[in-house]
Protein backbone atom coordinates (compact mmCIF):
# COMPACT_ATOMS: atom_id res chain seq x y z
CA UNK A 1 0.00 0.00 0.00
CA UNK A 2 1.78 3.24 -1.03
CA UNK A 3 1.93 6.23 1.64
CA UNK A 4 -0.63 8.41 -1.00
CA UNK A 5 -2.97 5.76 -0.36
CA UNK A 6 -2.25 5.27 3.06
CA UNK A 7 -2.92 9.43 3.87
CA UNK A 8 -6.42 9.30 1.79
CA UNK A 9 -7.56 6.28 3.99
CA UNK A 10 -6.90 8.45 7.34
CA UNK A 11 -8.22 11.13 5.61
CA UNK A 12 -11.69 9.64 5.20
CA UNK A 13 -11.89 7.96 8.12
CA UNK A 14 -11.26 11.16 10.83
CA UNK A 15 -13.56 13.08 8.45
CA UNK A 16 -16.49 10.57 8.15
CA UNK A 17 -16.32 10.27 12.13
CA UNK A 18 -16.86 14.07 11.91
CA UNK A 19 -20.29 13.86 9.72
CA UNK A 20 -21.64 11.43 12.08
CA UNK A 21 -20.88 13.85 14.79
CA UNK A 22 -22.39 16.17 12.91
CA UNK A 23 -25.49 14.21 12.18
CA UNK A 24 -25.87 13.28 15.62
CA UNK A 25 -26.46 16.48 17.07
CA UNK A 26 -27.99 18.11 14.15
CA UNK A 27 -31.43 18.07 16.35
CA UNK A 28 -30.32 18.26 19.68
CA UNK A 29 -27.36 21.10 19.63
CA UNK A 30 -27.97 23.40 16.65
CA UNK A 31 -25.07 26.31 16.88
CA UNK A 32 -22.43 23.01 17.89
CA UNK A 33 -23.64 21.62 14.60
CA UNK A 34 -23.24 24.50 12.67
CA UNK A 35 -19.23 24.72 14.34
CA UNK A 36 -19.07 21.15 13.67
CA UNK A 37 -19.91 21.99 9.87
CA UNK A 38 -17.69 24.71 10.26
CA UNK A 39 -14.41 23.14 11.50
CA UNK A 40 -15.38 20.05 9.07
CA UNK A 41 -15.05 22.81 5.94
CA UNK A 42 -12.01 24.20 7.22
CA UNK A 43 -11.07 20.29 7.94
CA UNK A 44 -11.38 19.29 4.10
CA UNK A 45 -9.93 22.79 3.06
CA UNK A 46 -6.75 22.30 4.94
CA UNK A 47 -7.05 18.93 3.44
CA UNK A 48 -6.72 19.31 0.31
CA UNK A 49 -3.99 21.86 0.85
CA UNK A 50 -2.49 19.28 2.98
CA UNK A 51 -2.93 16.67 0.06
CA UNK A 52 -1.58 18.96 -2.90
CA UNK A 53 1.67 19.96 -0.95
CA UNK A 54 2.19 16.22 -0.39
CA UNK A 55 1.09 14.88 -3.86
CA UNK A 56 3.33 17.68 -5.73
CA UNK A 57 6.41 16.51 -3.89
CA UNK A 58 5.66 12.73 -4.86
CA UNK A 59 5.24 13.61 -8.66
CA UNK A 60 7.87 15.88 -8.66
CA UNK A 61 10.43 13.02 -7.12
CA UNK A 62 8.39 10.36 -9.77
CA UNK A 63 9.35 12.26 -12.69
CA UNK A 64 13.23 13.16 -12.15
CA UNK A 65 13.29 9.04 -11.15
CA UNK A 66 12.09 8.53 -14.47
CA UNK A 67 14.39 10.95 -16.01
CA UNK A 68 16.98 9.71 -14.04
CA UNK A 69 16.49 5.95 -15.17
CA UNK A 70 15.68 7.29 -18.90
CA UNK A 71 19.76 8.66 -18.43
CA UNK A 72 17.80 12.39 -19.34
CA UNK A 73 19.58 14.97 -17.69
CA UNK A 74 18.48 17.48 -19.35
CA UNK A 75 15.23 18.11 -17.43
CA UNK A 76 14.49 20.75 -14.83
CA UNK A 77 12.09 22.03 -12.93
CA UNK A 78 10.68 25.73 -12.19
CA UNK A 79 10.24 26.99 -8.88
CA UNK A 80 6.98 26.94 -7.56
CA UNK A 81 6.53 29.29 -4.81
CA UNK A 82 6.09 26.93 -1.61
CA UNK A 83 9.56 27.26 0.03
CA UNK A 84 10.09 22.81 0.90
CA UNK A 85 8.85 22.38 -2.91
CA UNK A 86 11.67 25.03 -3.99
CA UNK A 87 14.15 23.07 -1.86
CA UNK A 88 13.02 20.03 -3.05
CA UNK A 89 13.93 21.32 -6.95
CA UNK A 90 16.41 23.66 -5.72
CA UNK A 91 18.70 20.01 -4.64
CA UNK A 92 17.34 18.17 -7.84
CA UNK A 93 18.53 20.65 -10.13
CA UNK A 94 21.77 20.72 -8.83
CA UNK A 95 22.01 17.02 -8.86
CA UNK A 96 20.63 16.87 -12.38
CA UNK A 97 23.56 19.80 -13.69
CA UNK A 98 26.58 17.59 -11.95
CA UNK A 99 25.35 14.68 -13.08
CA UNK A 100 25.05 16.43 -16.79
CA UNK A 101 28.61 17.48 -16.37
CA UNK A 102 29.75 14.29 -14.93
CA UNK A 103 28.06 12.36 -18.07
CA UNK A 104 29.62 14.62 -20.58
CA UNK A 105 33.13 14.73 -19.16
CA UNK A 106 33.57 10.86 -18.56
CA UNK A 107 32.12 10.47 -22.32
CA UNK A 108 34.59 12.81 -23.51
CA UNK A 109 37.35 11.18 -21.69
CA UNK A 110 36.06 7.97 -23.02
CA UNK A 111 36.14 9.41 -26.51
CA UNK A 112 39.65 10.62 -26.14
CA UNK A 113 40.82 7.03 -24.40
CA UNK A 114 39.12 5.30 -27.27
CA UNK A 115 40.76 7.61 -29.79
CA UNK A 116 44.18 7.38 -29.01
CA UNK A 117 43.76 3.65 -28.09
CA UNK A 118 42.53 3.39 -32.60
CA UNK A 119 45.74 5.92 -33.09
CA UNK A 120 48.30 4.38 -31.29
CA UNK A 121 51.17 2.40 -32.53
CA UNK A 122 51.39 0.22 -29.77
CA UNK A 123 49.14 -2.52 -30.07
CA UNK A 124 46.32 -2.76 -27.39
CA UNK A 125 44.47 -5.90 -26.57
CA UNK A 126 41.21 -5.81 -23.64
CA UNK A 127 40.85 -8.49 -22.15
CA UNK A 128 37.57 -9.62 -20.49
CA UNK A 129 37.05 -10.92 -16.72
CA UNK A 130 38.10 -14.24 -17.51
CA UNK A 131 40.83 -13.71 -19.67
CA UNK A 132 39.38 -13.66 -23.42
CA UNK A 133 40.34 -10.89 -25.70
CA UNK A 134 37.21 -8.69 -26.14
CA UNK A 135 39.23 -4.91 -27.75
CA UNK A 136 41.93 -4.78 -30.02
CA UNK A 137 42.88 -1.71 -32.00
CA UNK A 138 44.48 -1.27 -35.98
CA UNK A 139 47.67 -1.78 -34.44
CA UNK A 140 47.71 -4.58 -32.43
CA UNK A 141 45.42 -6.26 -35.83
CA UNK A 142 48.66 -5.59 -37.85
CA UNK A 143 51.04 -7.01 -35.37
CA UNK A 144 48.89 -9.94 -35.04
CA UNK A 145 48.36 -10.40 -38.40
CA UNK A 146 44.84 -11.35 -37.76
CA UNK A 147 41.63 -9.91 -38.09
CA UNK A 148 39.62 -8.34 -34.93
CA UNK A 149 36.75 -10.71 -35.67
CA UNK A 150 39.24 -13.42 -35.57
CA UNK A 151 40.71 -12.39 -32.44
CA UNK A 152 37.95 -11.42 -30.37
CA UNK A 153 36.90 -14.03 -28.05
CA UNK A 154 39.95 -15.83 -28.06
CA UNK A 155 42.09 -16.28 -25.19
CA UNK A 156 46.20 -14.52 -26.23
CA UNK A 157 48.18 -17.53 -25.03
CA UNK A 158 45.66 -19.92 -27.61
CA UNK A 159 47.25 -17.81 -30.86
CA UNK A 160 49.01 -19.84 -33.25
CA UNK A 161 52.56 -19.53 -34.08
CA UNK A 162 55.19 -17.41 -31.49
CA UNK A 163 52.07 -15.14 -30.67
CA UNK A 164 50.70 -17.61 -28.50
CA UNK A 165 53.45 -19.21 -26.73
CA UNK A 166 54.73 -15.62 -25.72
CA UNK A 167 51.87 -14.43 -24.44
CA UNK A 168 51.37 -17.69 -22.11
CA UNK A 169 54.28 -16.55 -20.17
CA UNK A 170 53.32 -12.91 -20.04
CA UNK A 171 53.23 -11.60 -16.52
CA UNK A 172 52.74 -8.41 -15.14
CA UNK A 173 56.13 -7.88 -13.78
CA UNK A 174 58.36 -8.79 -16.90
CA UNK A 175 57.84 -7.78 -20.18
CA UNK A 176 58.12 -10.10 -22.99
CA UNK A 177 60.28 -10.08 -26.07
CA UNK A 178 58.64 -11.90 -28.68
CA UNK A 179 61.10 -12.12 -32.02
CA UNK A 180 59.28 -13.41 -35.46
CA UNK A 181 60.64 -14.37 -38.64
CA UNK A 182 64.43 -13.29 -37.50
CA UNK A 183 63.33 -9.54 -37.92
CA UNK A 184 59.87 -8.25 -36.38
CA UNK A 185 60.82 -7.62 -32.47
CA UNK A 186 58.35 -6.62 -30.67
CA UNK A 187 57.30 -6.15 -26.51
CA UNK A 188 54.74 -7.37 -24.90
CA UNK A 189 53.48 -6.01 -21.53
CA UNK A 190 50.60 -7.11 -19.46
CA UNK A 191 48.83 -4.70 -16.85
CA UNK A 192 45.30 -4.66 -15.15
CA UNK A 193 42.62 -1.96 -14.50
CA UNK A 194 39.19 -1.87 -12.47
CA UNK A 195 36.17 -2.13 -14.35
CA UNK A 196 33.55 -1.68 -12.09
CA UNK A 197 34.65 -2.72 -8.78
CA UNK A 198 36.48 -6.08 -10.74
CA UNK A 199 39.86 -6.39 -11.88
CA UNK A 200 40.62 -6.76 -15.71
CA UNK A 201 44.08 -7.01 -17.35
CA UNK A 202 45.29 -5.22 -21.12
CA UNK A 203 48.21 -6.38 -23.09
CA UNK A 204 50.56 -3.62 -25.12
CA UNK A 205 52.71 -4.30 -27.99
CA UNK A 206 55.34 -2.45 -28.71
CA UNK A 207 57.25 -2.55 -32.18
CA UNK A 208 61.44 -2.92 -31.66
CA UNK A 209 62.30 -3.57 -34.76
CA UNK A 210 63.44 -0.48 -36.45
CA UNK A 211 64.91 1.10 -33.33
CA UNK A 212 66.90 -2.30 -32.70
CA UNK A 213 68.00 -2.42 -36.35
CA UNK A 214 69.20 1.34 -36.12
CA UNK A 215 71.00 0.63 -32.94
CA UNK A 216 72.77 -2.27 -34.27
CA UNK A 217 73.57 -0.70 -37.22
CA UNK A 218 75.14 1.65 -35.48
CA UNK A 219 77.38 -0.16 -33.27
CA UNK A 220 78.63 -2.18 -36.00
CA UNK A 221 78.91 0.63 -38.70
CA UNK A 222 81.28 2.33 -36.24
CA UNK A 223 83.34 -1.49 -36.08
CA UNK A 224 83.14 -2.15 -39.60
CA UNK A 225 84.68 1.38 -40.68
CA UNK A 226 87.34 1.21 -37.91
CA UNK A 227 88.42 -2.54 -39.10
CA UNK A 228 88.20 -1.25 -42.48
CA UNK A 229 90.28 1.67 -42.25
CA UNK A 230 92.82 0.27 -40.23
CA UNK A 231 92.87 -2.96 -42.33
CA UNK A 232 93.19 -1.34 -45.69
CA UNK A 233 95.90 0.88 -44.42
CA UNK A 234 97.74 -1.95 -43.62
CA UNK A 235 97.12 -4.15 -46.87
CA UNK A 236 97.57 -1.76 -49.31
CA UNK A 237 101.15 -0.67 -47.42
CA UNK A 238 102.05 -5.13 -47.34
CA UNK A 239 101.03 -5.56 -50.79
CA UNK A 240 103.18 -2.94 -51.91
CA UNK A 241 106.16 -4.34 -50.33
CA UNK A 242 104.85 -7.86 -51.87
CA UNK A 243 104.83 -6.80 -55.10
CA UNK A 244 108.68 -4.68 -54.66
CA UNK A 245 109.66 -8.27 -53.52
CA UNK A 246 109.31 -9.24 -57.41
CA UNK A 247 112.01 -7.34 -58.49
CA UNK A 248 114.81 -9.86 -56.46
CA UNK A 249 112.95 -12.79 -57.90
CA UNK A 250 116.49 -12.72 -60.52
CA UNK A 251 119.23 -12.26 -57.99
CA UNK A 252 117.75 -15.68 -56.39
CA UNK A 253 118.99 -19.43 -57.63
CA UNK A 254 117.09 -20.55 -60.45
CA UNK A 255 115.54 -23.27 -58.23
CA UNK A 256 114.66 -21.12 -55.57
CA UNK A 257 113.03 -18.50 -57.58
CA UNK A 258 109.10 -20.52 -58.87
CA UNK A 259 109.08 -21.09 -54.37
CA UNK A 260 109.81 -17.45 -54.29
CA UNK A 261 107.10 -16.22 -56.64
CA UNK A 262 104.56 -18.28 -55.70
CA UNK A 263 104.73 -17.62 -51.98
CA UNK A 264 104.72 -13.82 -53.07
CA UNK A 265 101.18 -14.04 -54.87
CA UNK A 266 99.95 -16.06 -52.60
CA UNK A 267 100.38 -13.73 -49.82
CA UNK A 268 98.96 -10.78 -52.86
CA UNK A 269 95.77 -13.11 -53.09
CA UNK A 270 95.48 -13.56 -49.74
CA UNK A 271 95.78 -9.89 -48.64
CA UNK A 272 93.50 -9.05 -51.53
CA UNK A 273 90.83 -11.38 -50.78
CA UNK A 274 90.81 -9.86 -47.00
CA UNK A 275 90.62 -6.55 -48.50
CA UNK A 276 87.31 -7.42 -50.52
CA UNK A 277 86.38 -9.38 -47.40
CA UNK A 278 86.32 -6.11 -45.09
CA UNK A 279 84.83 -4.28 -48.38
CA UNK A 280 81.86 -6.05 -48.23
CA UNK A 281 81.26 -5.36 -44.39
CA UNK A 282 82.09 -1.97 -45.38
CA UNK A 283 79.26 -1.56 -48.25
CA UNK A 284 76.57 -2.92 -46.08
CA UNK A 285 76.91 -0.02 -44.08
CA UNK A 286 77.24 2.45 -46.68
CA UNK A 287 74.22 1.10 -48.42
CA UNK A 288 72.72 4.74 -49.97
CA UNK A 289 69.26 5.64 -50.22
CA UNK A 290 67.13 4.08 -52.84
CA UNK A 291 66.72 6.32 -56.49
CA UNK A 292 63.45 5.13 -57.24
CA UNK A 293 61.86 5.20 -60.70
CA UNK A 294 59.08 3.18 -61.92
CA UNK A 295 60.81 -0.40 -63.17
CA UNK A 296 59.43 -3.47 -64.60
CA UNK A 297 60.32 -5.89 -61.98
CA UNK A 298 59.83 -8.96 -64.17
CA UNK A 299 62.32 -7.68 -66.17
CA UNK A 300 64.59 -7.86 -63.12
CA UNK A 301 63.40 -11.08 -62.18
CA UNK A 302 64.62 -12.34 -66.01
CA UNK A 303 67.78 -10.44 -65.62
CA UNK A 304 68.36 -11.98 -62.17
CA UNK A 305 67.60 -15.40 -64.20
CA UNK A 306 69.99 -14.94 -66.82
CA UNK A 307 72.87 -13.79 -64.47
CA UNK A 308 72.27 -17.40 -62.21
CA UNK A 309 71.61 -19.33 -65.97
CA UNK A 310 74.85 -21.45 -65.54
CA UNK A 311 75.17 -22.05 -62.02
CA UNK A 312 71.33 -23.61 -62.51
CA UNK A 313 71.92 -25.61 -65.34
CA UNK A 314 75.68 -26.97 -63.48
CA UNK A 315 73.22 -28.10 -60.35
CA UNK A 316 70.80 -29.50 -62.54
CA UNK A 317 67.95 -27.33 -61.26
CA UNK A 318 64.47 -26.61 -62.87
CA UNK A 319 63.16 -23.23 -63.05
CA UNK A 320 59.49 -22.51 -63.08
CA UNK A 321 57.93 -19.21 -63.93
CA UNK A 322 54.40 -18.17 -62.81
CA UNK A 323 54.51 -14.27 -63.54
CA UNK A 324 51.08 -11.79 -63.64
CA UNK A 325 49.79 -11.71 -67.36
CA UNK A 326 50.62 -7.79 -67.38
CA UNK A 327 54.05 -6.13 -66.47
CA UNK A 328 54.67 -5.36 -62.39
CA UNK A 329 55.58 -1.95 -62.77
CA UNK A 330 56.98 -0.59 -59.04
CA UNK A 331 58.62 2.40 -58.14
CA UNK A 332 62.15 1.64 -56.75
CA UNK A 333 65.70 1.61 -57.14
CA UNK A 334 66.55 -1.25 -60.07
CA UNK A 335 70.45 -1.62 -58.99
CA UNK A 336 69.44 -2.38 -55.32
CA UNK A 337 66.31 -4.32 -55.58
CA UNK A 338 68.54 -6.42 -58.43
CA UNK A 339 70.97 -7.50 -55.73
CA UNK A 340 68.51 -8.45 -53.65
CA UNK A 341 66.81 -10.50 -55.98
CA UNK A 342 70.24 -12.22 -57.20
CA UNK A 343 70.53 -12.81 -52.83
CA UNK A 344 67.51 -14.48 -52.47
CA UNK A 345 67.79 -16.79 -55.80
CA UNK A 346 71.36 -17.54 -54.83
CA UNK A 347 70.18 -18.57 -51.20
CA UNK A 348 67.33 -20.61 -52.96
CA UNK A 349 69.95 -22.32 -54.80
CA UNK A 350 72.55 -23.23 -52.13
CA UNK A 351 69.55 -24.49 -49.99
CA UNK A 352 68.91 -26.93 -52.88
CA UNK A 353 72.35 -28.17 -53.70
CA UNK A 354 71.64 -30.11 -56.67
CA UNK A 355 68.28 -31.09 -58.43
CA UNK A 356 65.56 -29.26 -57.57
CA UNK A 357 63.29 -26.31 -58.40
CA UNK A 358 62.78 -22.91 -58.26
CA UNK A 359 59.75 -21.25 -58.43
CA UNK A 360 59.25 -17.61 -59.09
CA UNK A 361 55.81 -16.21 -59.16
CA UNK A 362 54.44 -12.94 -58.76
CA UNK A 363 50.93 -10.95 -58.66
CA UNK A 364 49.16 -8.02 -59.03
CA UNK A 365 46.83 -7.96 -56.30
CA UNK A 366 48.01 -7.60 -53.98
CA UNK A 367 51.69 -6.47 -55.51
CA UNK A 368 54.24 -9.11 -54.53
CA UNK A 369 57.01 -11.27 -55.52
CA UNK A 370 57.40 -15.44 -54.21
CA UNK A 371 60.79 -16.99 -54.75
CA UNK A 372 60.28 -20.71 -53.82
CA UNK A 373 62.26 -23.84 -53.51
CA UNK A 374 61.78 -27.18 -52.44
CA UNK A 375 65.11 -27.72 -50.62
CA UNK A 376 65.30 -28.87 -47.29
CA UNK A 377 63.15 -26.12 -44.33
CA UNK A 378 64.49 -23.71 -42.42
CA UNK A 379 65.20 -25.00 -38.57
CA UNK A 380 62.71 -23.14 -35.73
CA UNK A 381 65.58 -22.26 -34.22
CA UNK A 382 67.44 -20.61 -37.52
CA UNK A 383 63.82 -18.85 -38.03
CA UNK A 384 64.19 -16.65 -35.51
CA UNK A 385 67.89 -15.44 -36.28
CA UNK A 386 67.36 -14.89 -40.11
CA UNK A 387 68.08 -11.61 -40.90
CA UNK A 388 70.81 -11.21 -37.89
CA UNK A 389 74.10 -9.50 -38.83
CA UNK A 390 76.76 -11.99 -39.20
CA UNK A 391 74.27 -15.29 -38.58
CA UNK A 392 75.25 -17.83 -40.97
CA UNK A 393 74.49 -21.71 -40.91
CA UNK A 394 77.31 -22.08 -44.00
CA UNK A 395 80.17 -23.35 -43.39
CA UNK A 396 82.15 -20.16 -44.41
CA UNK A 397 79.34 -17.55 -44.95
CA UNK A 398 79.80 -14.39 -43.71
CA UNK A 399 76.39 -13.46 -42.48
CA UNK A 400 75.36 -10.26 -44.60
CA UNK A 401 73.58 -11.70 -47.32
CA UNK A 402 70.98 -11.62 -45.70
CA UNK A 403 71.07 -8.24 -43.80
CA UNK A 404 71.99 -6.70 -47.20
CA UNK A 405 68.98 -7.86 -48.10
CA UNK A 406 66.90 -7.02 -45.07
CA UNK A 407 68.33 -3.40 -45.33
CA UNK A 408 67.53 -2.99 -48.97
CA UNK A 409 63.83 -3.80 -48.55
CA UNK A 410 63.25 -1.80 -45.77
CA UNK A 411 64.48 1.15 -46.81
CA UNK A 412 62.49 0.92 -49.60
CA UNK A 413 59.37 0.44 -46.82
CA UNK A 414 58.37 -3.08 -48.86
CA UNK A 415 56.88 -6.01 -46.46
CA UNK A 416 58.68 -9.54 -46.42
CA UNK A 417 59.22 -12.93 -44.95
CA UNK A 418 61.47 -15.83 -45.24
CA UNK A 419 59.44 -19.09 -44.11
CA UNK A 420 59.05 -22.65 -44.80
CA UNK A 421 55.51 -23.31 -45.73
CA UNK A 422 53.12 -25.87 -44.86
CA UNK A 423 53.53 -27.26 -48.16
CA UNK A 424 57.34 -28.14 -47.47
CA UNK A 425 58.46 -25.52 -50.15
CA UNK A 426 60.47 -22.27 -48.50
CA UNK A 427 59.07 -19.02 -49.90
CA UNK A 428 60.67 -15.54 -49.75
CA UNK A 429 58.10 -13.07 -49.89
CA UNK A 430 58.38 -9.49 -50.97
CA UNK A 431 55.08 -7.21 -50.50
CA UNK A 432 55.59 -3.90 -52.80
Amino acid sequence: MTLRIQFLLFVILIHAVLIVLAAQIMRTNAPLFVGLEVLLGISIYLTIRLYKGFVRPFQLIAAGTEAIRAKDFSMKFVPVGQREMDQLIDVYNHMIDELRKERVTQHEKSYLLESLIQASPAGVLLLTFDGRIEGVNPAAEHMLGLSAQQLLGEKPDQLAGDWGAALADLSEQEPQVVQLSGIQTYRAHCSRFVDRGFTRRFIVLEELTQDLIRQEKQAYGKLIRMMSHEINNSIGAINSILQSFHYYTPQLQATDQPDFTEALDVSINRNTHLANFIANFANLVRLPLPQRQPTDVHELLRTTERLLHVQVERRNISWHWELAPEPLVIDLDPLQLEQALLNICKNALEAIGEKGNVWVRTTQQPAQIIIENDGPGIPADVQRRLFTPFFSTKRDGQGIGLTLIRDILLQHEFQFSLETQANGRTAFTIRF
